[in-house]
């Protein structure tokens, strides 16, 4: 095969653009895949993937295309995930890539995350080839749209491709585009190996297996892999391409996209970003561009019978086998048992994993309020990291809190401007910028507190722009701030399950809306419940729920009056040692209490 007929590409798009749909098409059209066997979103293999119409897990694929001049190439396509909390995976696929497709829904024009992903392919330094899709919709904007992408990315009009993957209108013009404007990869295949991981999956049988992009050098079974982040060998088995499943080859060279089988049994080792070299001839220096993924949002994962802690922790670790960025460990709580503190990448990764443990494992879980990572800096000059508020020191030892802050892009009509701006204030924001991508479309830029956005700052974005607006963010630094723990004490004991950490000009309308909040979840018992909101030792709100009050005197008729009294003592009494006793059961509406309270 010649390494001028080879294409390495990517399609990226803001979520349901129809990313999905165009690389069906292409499968289709390439007969990659024979109209039997196909189906809508052959490439999304979950079925969280087609409930949802987002792309989680990338699958790279190899097509073989004969173009008008009789010339056969082969198509790398390497599919990315489609949401911001998989940035960075979004990035290392582009880097595995000499050229994008990028897709644009003609009826909803630029949005952010098509923004973001376009910024990531011209600091690649990738070809990229606009494309409108859905141009047969009857609410299709083309014109508008291509003015948005001429303002974008300052391309020509006629470089720009129109068509519509479901109906197959324009699919000749996009392989054209594919062909002529994307380069072929450089023949660098007399050099010391180095191979990019861009991604890896578990298989029971054959344990971790990286996905990779060669750039230098040849891969091939025999010899003995070394990952630079690391510095750890495994002899190579075999090396392959995909063509929907691994189909074995002699060998993966320079441009190729591929697979390596090498006995790998801990998926930790396979990161994304990371370089393989091989002991017999080694490469000097990693490609560039690797960064360790570490957790945004924290939260703590528990099995609503605590028969199931044993269950729950193996369904935990064999879904780390396919999905490295997740984190767990042990954790007790008092008023929840045994359970693990888990860090995802973002809300919707946490959703994904919550999802597939209900689903997949059969579990019952019961998920605590999900929060970021603090820095604390204390008062001897040591700074300790945060991830949940259990673990926040005492406030005599605190010196100072640093929250993280991200650097959010939202786009939107121009007429829900003044709507976005107050609700980004309400939160704490700091107004950066505004541009205009077109005569009816803003970007703005703002600086938000990422524990202010990940509750529900997006419903609030969508329903103040009637769906609108699309966010995009990225972890930007951690900033220090006015940040006071806030304790939740139900019976005089403070629930550590229902702490949150808050800024101090929230905490007193975050307290009454908490208690008042809980006062309507936490069921009547035969005694008062106080519910008490706490900054350390002072107490700023409470409510009570109301006790059930049985009525004792009802079989006495008549008669001295000293008899009720004698039955209402004894009542009395009895209330009084149930309360020193007495235990609240908590339900889980209760403690996602935390997400239903407005801090507006």
């Amino acid at each position: 095969m010649q390494i001028s007929t080879i294409r390495n590409f990517c399609i990226i798009a803001h979520i349901d653009h129809g990313k999905s749909t165009l690389a069906d098409r292409l499968l289709e059209e390439t007969n990659t895949l024979s109209k039997k066997d196909m189906k809508a979103q052959v490439l999304d293999s979950m079925d969280l993937e087609r409930e949802r119409g987002i792309t989680i897990k990338s699958h790279p694929i190899k097509m073989q295309y004969t173009h008008k001049d009789k010339q056969t190439y082969t198509f790398n396509l390497i599919d990315t995930p489609g949401h911001v909390d998989f940035t960075y995976e979004v990035s290392r696929s582009l880097a595995a890539c000499e050229g994008v497709l990028l897709l644009v829904d003609a009826a909803q024009g630029v949005e952010a995350q098509t923004v973001s992903n376009t910024y990531l392919a011209i600091d690649s330094n990738l070809t990229i080839i606009p494309v409108i899709n859905k141009v047969d919709l009857a609410s299709a904007r083309v014109d508008e749209v291509k003015s948005q992408l001429i303002e974008l990315i300052g391309c020509d009009e006629e470089e720009i491709v129109c068509a519509s993957a479901k109906s197959g209108i324009g699919i000749e013009d996009v392989f054209d585009a594919i062909i002529d404007r994307i380069p072929p990869p450089e023949d660098n295949s007399d050099k010391p190996l180095r191979a990019m991981v861009f991604d890896s999956i578990h298989d029971n049988y054959k344990g971790a297996i990286p996905y990779v992009r060669v750039f230098e050098g040849v891969l091939k079974a025999g010899e003995t892999a070394k990952f630079f982040s690391h510095n750890t060998f495994y002899d190579i088995t075999e090396v392959g391409h995909f063509i929907l499943k691994q189909v074995p080859s002699k060998e993966l060279r320079a441009g190729d996209v591929g697979y390596l089988l090498g006995n790998i049994r801990d998926v930790s080792h396979i990161l994304p970003g990371d370089t393989i070299t091989t002991k017999q001839k080694p490469a000097s220096e990693a490609l560039p561009g690797f960064k360790e993924i570490k957790p945004m949002v924290f939260s703590g994962l528990y099995p609503s019978d605590s028969d199931d802690y044993d269950q729950l922790r193996i369904a935990l670790e064999k879904l780390k086998l396919n999905d490295a960025s997740l984190l767990f460990d042990p954790e007790t709580s008092e008023a929840l048992g045994f359970g693990f503190r888990c860090g995802f990448l973002g809300l919707l990764h946490m959703e994904i994993i919550q999802e597939r443990l209900e689903r997949e494992f059969d579990l019952a879980l019961v998920t605590t309020t999900p929060n970021v990572k603090y820095k604390v800096e204390l008062r001897s000059g040591e700074i300790i990291e945060v991830d949940t508020p259990a673990k926040m020191p005492p406030t005599g030892e605190i010196q100072s809190i640093m929250e993280p802050h991200v650097s959010a892009e939202i786009i939107t009509p121009k007429e829900f401007i003044g709507n976005i701006m107050t609700l980004c204030q309400k939160k704490r924001g700091v107004y950066k910028n505004t541009n205009y991508i077109s005569t009816d479309k803003a970007q703005l830029h703002y600086d938000l507190p990422l524990g202010e956005i990940i509750f529900d700052f997006y419903d609030k974005l969508k329903s103040t722009s009637k769906g609108y607006a699309s966010l995009d963010y990225h972890l930007s630094d951690y900033i220090s701030g006015d940040l006071k723990k806030l304790d939740i004490l139900i019976n005089n004991e403070t629930v550590d399950a229902l702490s949150f950490i808050t800024h101090s000009n929230d905490a007193y309308q975050r307290g009454v809306s908490m208690c008042s909040k809980l006062k309507e979840l936490i069921p009547r018992q035969m005694f008062d419940v106080p519910i008490q909101a706490a900054l350390g030792n002072k107490v700023i709100s409470r409510s009570t729920v109301k006790m059930l009050k049985k009525n004792v005197t009802a079989k006495c008729y008549g008669g001295d009056i000293s008899r009720k009294r004698k039955l209402w003592e004894k009542q009395k009494e009895g209330k009084k040692r149930m309360k020193s006793i007495g235990k609240v059961e908590i339900p889980q509406e209760a403690l996602l209490a935390v997400l239903q309270i407005d801090s507006d």
